[in-house]
């Protein structure tokens, strides 16, 4: 299923970009749409590059106080793909760029993904997972590993 999907955007992002060069270009002319083309992937840069050195940052202070970034990790990757799609001409790839290098896009990605994972936090004493509804906490007394007699 994600495989069809994937496969359908490959092949639909071209032509929507192509329909909205067309569109654009129509609406304001052939050289303004070239300059906004251009004048969005070097914002589009620029921010990429202040985002990126902002989330390490913040990385390298959570691994020194010795917590794993797991959500510095995902932004940093939501923000590598941000840059991916800054690089690929067109307006539609620069608007969903810049979408994911807003810090609001990204936590709600984020908490989209948590719905369907189970976060654990892993601290210098130890993992600790975080309390869900419903979910009973054991003590090493309460379960064993083979069934007794």
């Amino acid at each position: 299923m994600f495989a069809r999907l994937l496969l359908i955007g490959v092949l639909a992002l071209p032509l929507v970009e192509i329909a909205l060069f067309v569109l654009v270009g129509q609406a304001i002319g052939l050289w303004a749409t070239l300059a906004a083309v251009i004048l969005i992937g070097l914002a589009g840069a620029l921010v990429l590059r202040w985002q990126g050195v902002a989330v390490l940052g913040e990385m390298q202070r959570r691994m020194r106080q010795g917590e794993l970034p797991a959500r510095q990790m995902g932004d940093t990757m939501l923000i590598g793909l941000a840059g991916l799609f800054l690089l690929i001409p067109g307006f539609f790839s620069d608007i969903v760029g810049l979408l994911l290098l807003i810090p609001f896009t990204r936590r709600l990605i984020w908490r989209m993904l948590a719905r369907n994972f189970r976060v654990v936090e892993i601290t210098p004493d130890g993992y600790r997972r975080q309390q869900q509804p419903g979910m009973i906490e054991l003590d090493e007394s309460d379960w064993r590993d083979r069934p007794t007699l």
